[in-house]
């Protein structure tokens, strides 16, 4: 059975590596770290895949931009569920 990882460890992935992200590099990180057919859920989503959930935390408001790529921050993360 595949895991379901929820969308904040991945944006705590994100502030343990520190840098900035593309969406390829951040895909990558998350191969790397999650693997290829991890699955992912949020508060408010489930069942998505890398792709998919890079796509929902940015709508989401949960990147901060920058002229290098993105970021985020421990203040985006919610804390509830």
């Amino acid at each position: 059975m595949t895991q379901s990882v929820h969308g904040h460890e991945v944006m705590e992935m994100m502030l343990a590596q520190g840098g900035q992200f593309t969406r390829t590099s951040l895909r990558e990180a998350i191969d790397a770290r999650f693997g290829t057919d991890a699955r992912f859920h949020t508060c408010s989503a489930s069942e998505m895949d890398a792709e998919a959930l890079i796509a929902f935390l940015a709508r989401r408001g949960k990147f901060i931009a920058s002229e290098q790529g993105f970021q985020t921050h421990a203040g985006k993360i919610c804390h509830h569920g």
